[in-house]
């Protein structure tokens, strides 16, 4: 293939994974995002292996046979409830592949660069490690959170932030040990040391920070990822490589920014860890009242004597897979006149977008589908509000409480509706660890059980 065909293919595949990312912003237009992505990768591919730099076509295409093989098998076995902690292992391989460039890439015998185009090299492979080391352990522990092995309370160390401070500073030293190295051994030493200083900081930042701010995390990790992709193609100068990863990075960092706006909260204080942390002047006061309790028959009537009904989706609709049924009792309800729709927190669930994919998927039609922003000042004219398994997104002690840990996030403020059901298994706290008021309020029943149980209980008395 020559250069020019190389180029306008990579132009091609650039221009194809902008509309990409264009589609998968709204969900009327996702799927042809998707298409889109699709599209771009296999003219990214077919180009790669198509150029000069390719020359053994028998070890590249057992590799990609094996990756394959992999990815389907995986792919094929992952429930959409284990879709955040597949997108978070998913991060960690990008991360690895940096790192593992970076010193395939330093350790070329055939690299005879000098001056300033070594100087700028080594830098490439410096920054593509940092970032690659501190993306792939820093995603590994979000897998390990996010799948529930490893707790999802933050484990907050004596002085972390003076720690965090000189990692970062023994890292920068080190940069400067290795880019001023007279050779490649020398050089080594430093590298070696920056990778293993880089995966420890991974660990203890991921660590650090509360289940509460896990939606934060994964998009985090993700501009991480691109721009450890982008110092990759820089490393290899290929153009396409440093185009996706900054795409990837940039729509990454700004997803973070809207996550930690969402929640009241800012990106260094996310980084700084803590929230999530069990307590809160809820939690640790008791039981502020009792609550009331409600049967799936009960909860049936209320949503058919109602005129408006705004249905709250949360983690716990994912865990019970329940969203197919709640589509069913949407589309009986409203065969029957009555107006209804989903009220979507930005960070419900594990993972940004986690319950428009879901809805997605049970073809509930995007019209009804709304965002916080959108539909918080309809909740006073609301009959009923069905909460199928939220906690935190859904909790006064928001607005009402400054103690709180989850104090100014913004929430859905549901207790305003005329009647709210809340459907969990049992009266414990959610992911942030506080208790939430909203139980115990006058118009609040409590219908306990599994949800998919529940949902199917509520449908055949729909």
């Amino acid at each position: 293939m020559t250069e020019g065909v190389l180029t306008t293919a990579y132009i091609a595949a650039s221009i194809l994974f902008i509309l990409a990312l264009g589609g998968l912003s709204h969900q009327e237009t996702a799927r042809r995002g998707n298409l889109y992505g699709i599209i771009g990768m296999v003219i990214a591919l077919i180009a790669t292996i198509g150029g000069a730099q390719v020359t053994s076509y028998a070890t590249l295409g057992l590799c990609m046979a094996v990756g394959a093989v992999i990815g389907i098998f995986v792919a094929s076995r992952v429930r959409m409830t284990q879709m955040p902690e597949l997108v978070a292992i998913l991060h960690s391989f990008v991360g690895l592949a940096a790192v593992l460039v970076g010193f395939a890439s330093y350790l070329d015998p055939e690299a005879h660069l000098t001056g300033v185009e070594k100087t700028i090299h080594e830098v490439e492979i410096y920054l593509g490690v940092l970032i690659g080391a501190v993306t792939f352990t820093g995603s590994v522990i979000a897998f390990g959170k996010l799948s529930a092995r490893l707790s999802g309370k933050p484990l907050i160390l004596p002085a972390r932030h003076w720690l965090n401070l000189g990692l970062g500073l023994t890292c920068l030293w080190l940069g400067v040990l290795f880019v001023g190295a007279e050779n490649t051994s020398l050089g080594l030493i430093p590298l070696l040391l920056l990778t293993l200083i880089a995966f420890a900081f991974g660990v203890h930042m991921v660590m650090a920070i509360g289940g509460a701010d896990m939606p934060v995390v994964i998009s985090m990790l993700n501009s991480y990822s691109g721009w450890a992709a982008a110092a990759t193609g820089f490393m290899l100068s290929n153009d396409l490589l440093i185009v996706t990863g900054a795409l990837v990075g940039s729509s990454g960092a700004i997803l973070s920014y809207i996550m930690c706006r969402a929640m009241n909260r800012k990106f260094l204080a996310v980084i700084a860890g803590g929230f999530g942390t069990a307590g809160g002047t809820a939690a640790a006061g008791g039981e502020p009242g009792e609550v009331v309790a409600v049967s799936a028959e009960e909860t049936a009537d209320l949503l058919k004597d109602a005129r408006q009904v705004i249905i709250v989706p949360g983690y716990g609709m994912a865990v019970a897979q329940a969203q197919h049924v709640i589509n069913e009792i949407t589309k009986k309800l409203r065969d029957q006149g009555i107006e209804v729709r989903f009220a979507i927190h930005p960070v419900a669930g594990r993972m940004p977008g986690h319950m428009n994919v879901l809805l997605a998927e049970a073809k509930v039609p995007y019209d009804i589908v709304m965002e916080m922003d959108e539909i918080n000042e309809n909740f006073p004219e609301t009959d009923t509000v069905l909460v199928v398994g939220a906690n935190d997104i859904v909790n006064p002690s928001a607005r009402t409480d400054p103690g709180s840990p989850i104090a100014g996030m913004p929430v859905l403020e549901v207790w305003k509706a005329k009647t709210v059901v809340v459907m969990k298994r049992s009266m414990a706290t959610g992911y942030a660890g506080v208790q939430n008021p909203l139980f115990f309020e006058d118009n609040t029943r409590m219908l306990f059980g599994d949800a998919k149980d529940s949902v199917d209980a509520i449908l055949a008395s729909v």
